[in-house]
């Protein structure tokens, strides 16, 4: 770099006719002095071949210092980027004593820029400044040919405006996951109560850690006293809260738990619908939760619900994806897996089983109950079935045995007769017990069931008991309290426990079965839903504007039932029936009615497919001759349904993710897309825009909030931020708000679509991502072009439209053979990213 020369100055000289000797520059006296740096920053997205980028600088804040010189051009907070002008925000000087200096100087100024809303050049910047070549000073011309890396992208956090953008998003347009009924979180958060400082005290995972499934087996038979699983953590909420309790409210109490539930045999806290609800609803990782629980509970065992052969999921997979599935759940710390088919069919659960076993978990095959072995009229379920169920289960190696009570229809009298005749036949062997207190007997069965020799039984915290979640824990400590069956669990940590889920309930108001059904019923007994579905049906029943015809529900759901043969009813199979009940409901049809009419009437899908054999065979097999009825000549799966399906290839699904997402995938990742392709799709897509939101407290994560409401949010230790909500403008004429908060002192703005207004106004569709053949605009710009017509044939490759911004024009080509379906653009539209401009067929 010169020194003293200002080369502008000189330049207008030496265009006014002076020469060089006239303004004193003489070769000899230039002396270099340092090395000066200059990045052009633009809104060109580096990504996508540097195409310009447009919108609205939501923020803007430049990197300063010594030896840096900034140039602005039209780079400042709520700057509106045209695709008419020029895409630089500014131009970036770094001085320094040689190339290096002055390479780290302008490094560290542009990681400190912060530009949101638009993108920018600054990662392939940053990645040239980093570049060994570069700063050695040998590039030339064909610098970036030569080093494709400049463009593997590191992508920005953005989790604070991304955070803004949901909070704004629920100020303008409401809940976004689905709200059952109107209410609203509780204003006051849970009491959690203190914890002591250091490690908790041993557990029965230590147990587990050192001898194996088999000596934790050996050491739950031997325990002196009955044992108890915690199940508030999943079966607890998700009977009586729609599965809605999200990590954040877990982890709260989560050291409570390690440090005064050490007796516990298990915590039930993963598997069944938590799996994708907190994909699909809470917008969070399930793995996560399971990682995050482990790390603040390390002594307690964690017990999961595997649904057999159909792992998490509602249908069947290849083989290798539940293996896969199990084997990476140990991993991630999970222990105990409860095995079980929703129709008893073996098959389905040895596949579950092996899996579980082969990963190194604790299997307990679980046998799903219904029926009544107490009454010598109801053969079909009888002590007998049960007993030989047992004795295949024990023969293919269980560690445990779980008699699984999903509609809380064990009598007492009926908990002896199976209990003690397990008990008999199984001396060293542990017996579990699961139920829901539906018919208000909970209690006394589980009682009745550790008196006949039981283990272990399924108890929820007192606040989240009851109805159709699981028997009180304060009232089964209590009774067993100073007996042979005393639990050993302290009753006043059992009431700071209940007391931080009173709270916490109340946070869930929204999903609270209580908002449509105030107590539990003892016709289950007659109708025999299951815990969770009875809440469901509950909801669903007033949702379609049946609430009035519940019990009519509930009758239909019995001769539903019969229809299909007397079933095992739970997930799926109590779904299938749920169905099928509804549907007869809705179209006023008796049990005679639907099966007179059954080779007309267009059932539910479920039912069909329950009917061709997708879930299994039911216990005395499908019911005739309604099956033949209603299939007619629809194909019929024959033997277990997922033996006939090809290994799924996950590496290349990885590829597909990683192709899609443009991010390091990981093995937790590949099994949610296995498991649910679409809700993950979604799930990551949602994450992506809005960031972390398990960092918000969960009034609001649900209801966004109040207007000059102060809240803090600590997106991981050692970095809070400091929030205020301060205003919401009125609707612009693009349908659109602007939401105005305070973020640590600094005033932000984001502009929200109202969706409610949006439905009022037109606008132009967008292509969407998953859709093949819809043809979106690759950037904002004018449609200067179009080359096709409708009904026209296309060749892949073949020039679509151009697309003019920013004086760049961009070919639109076709990304497969078709033909064009429909044109969605006329010359001299201006479009914006993603706008639909044709489709192909």
């Amino acid at each position: 770099m010169p020194h003293s020369v200002d080369l502008v100055h000189a330049q207008i000289h030496v265009a006014e006719g002076r020469s060089l000797p006239d303004l004193g520059l003489r070769q000899e006296n230039i002396r270099i002095n340092g090395c000066a740096i200059q990045c052009r920053v633009t809104t060109e997205d580096p990504a996508r071949s540097f195409q310009p980028d447009t919108g609205r600088i939501e923020v803007f804040r430049s990197g300063e210092g010594m030896g840096i010189r900034l140039d602005n051009a039209s780079a400042f907070q709520g700057a509106i980027i045209s695709p008419h002008y020029d895409s630089l925000l500014v131009k970036v000087i770094a001085h320094g004593k040689d190339h290096p200096t002055a390479a780290t100087k302008m490094s560290r100024a542009l990681a400190e820029f912060r530009v949101r809303g638009v993108k920018t050049n600054i990662p392939f910047l940053q990645n040239v400044l980093n570049n060994q070549q570069f700063l050695a000073g040998t590039v030339d011309t064909q610098f970036i040919d030569e080093n494709p890396e400049l463009f593997q992208l590191r992508p920005a956090q953005n989790r604070a405006q991304k955070l803004l953008h949901y909070l704004g998003h629920v100020m303008v347009n409401g809940p976004t996951p689905p709200i059952p009924v109107k209410a609203s979180p509780s204003p006051t958060d849970p009491i959690v109560p203190a914890v002591p400082i250091g490690p908790p005290p041993a557990g029965f995972r230590d147990i587990l850690l050192q001898e194996g499934p088999e000596g934790f087996a050996r050491a739950v038979r031997n325990h002196q006293g009955l044992l108890l699983m915690d199940t508030t953590f999943r079966d607890a909420h998700q009977s009586l809260l729609a599965t809605r309790v999200r990590t954040h409210d877990l982890k709260k109490i989560a050291p409570y738990v390690a440090h005064n539930f050490s007796k516990l045999f298990s915590m039930e806290n993963w598997g069944g619908a938590t799996f994708d609800v907190a994909m699909r609803f809470l917008y969070e990782c399930p793995w996560r939760r399971l990682q995050e629980l482990r790390e603040l509970i390390p002594n307690i065992p964690f017990q999961m619900l595997l649904r057999g052969a159909n792992a998490v999921g509602y249908t069947n997979y290849p083989d290798n994806v539940v293996f896969k599935f199990c084997e990476v759940a140990k991993e991630n710390g999970m222990d105990v897996f409860r095995v079980f088919d929703s129709l008893n069919y073996l098959p389905n659960m040895l596949l579950g089983m092996e899996a579980a076993g082969s990963a190194g978990g604790v299997v307990e095959a679980a046998i799903s109950y219904t029926g009544d072995v107490s009454d010598p009229s109801r053969t079909k379920y009888s002590l007998q079935y049960y007993m030989g169920l047992a004795e295949e289960l024990v023969r293919a190696g269980t560690h445990i045995l779980c008699i699984k009570d999903m509609a809380g229809l064990l009598k007492p009298t009926a908990c002896t007769m199976l209990v003690s005749s397990l008990r008999d036949r199984f001396p060293d062997l542990p017996l579990h017990i699961h139920t829901h207190d539906t018919s208000g007997a909970g209690v006394a069965a589980m009682l009745a069931c550790a008196q006949a020799g039981a283990d272990v039984v399924d108890v929820a915290a007192d606040s989240m008991s009851g109805m159709t979640s699981q028997p009180s824990m304060g009232a089964l400590v209590a009774c067993t309290r100073g007996t042979p069956l005393d639990t050993e669990v302290p009753m006043e940590r059992v009431f700071d426990y209940s007391e931080y889920w009173e709270g916490a309930r109340g946070l869930y108001a929204a999903f609270d079965c209580t908002a449509t059904m105030k107590s539990g019923n003892s016709d289950v007994y007659e109708n025999e839903i299951p815990g969770g579905q009875y809440t469901n049906l509950h909801f669903q029943a007033h949702s379609m504007g049946l609430g009035s015809k519940f019990k009519e529900v509930k009758k239909a759901y019995v001769e539903a039932n019969q229809m299909l043969g007397d079933l095992i009813k739970v997930t799926p199979s109590s779904k299938i029936v749920g169905d099928l009940a509804q549907f007869m409901v809705q179209n006023g049809l008796s049990r005679a009615e639907a099966e007179a009419q059954a080779e007309e009437l267009s059932f539910p899908r479920s039912v069909v497919e329950f009917l061709q054999g997708y879930i299994g065979v039911p216990h005395g097999g499908f019911p005739e001759p309604f099956r033949s009825k209603v299939l007619k000549d629809l194909p019929r799966v024959e033997g277990r349904p997922g033996a006939s399906l090809p290994p799924l290839d996950l590496q290349a699904l990885e590829k597909e993710l990683v192709d899609r997402h443009g991010e390091e995938v990981t093995p937790e990742d590949v099994l949610s897309a296995a498991m649910y392709p679409d809700v993950f799709a979604h799930f990551k897509d949602f994450t992506a825009t809005f960031g972390p939101l398990d960092s918000l407290n969960t009034r609001l994560f649900l209801q966004g909030p109040r207007i000059a409401e102060e809240f803090e949010v600590e997106l991981e230790r050692g970095k809070t931020l400091h929030i205020k909500a301060l205003a919401v403008s009125d609707l612009n004429r693009a349908g659109q708000r602007q939401v105005f908060f305070e973020l640590n002192g600094q005033l932000r703005s984001i502009l929200v679509k109202d969706t409610q207004a949006m439905k009022e106004m037109h606008f132009h569709p967008k292509a969407l991502k998953d859709v093949k053949g819809q043809i979106g605009a690759p950037m904002p710009g004018k449609v200067i072009d179009i080359k096709v017509a409708a009904g026209a044939k296309v060749t892949k490759g073949q020039p679509l439209c151009v697309l003019s911004a920013m004086k760049m024009e961009t070919v639109v080509t076709s990304p497969m053979e078709g033909t064009v379906r429909k044109v969605h653009v006329t010359k001299d539209m201006t479009l914006e990213g993603d706008d639909l401009i044709l489709e192909i067929e």
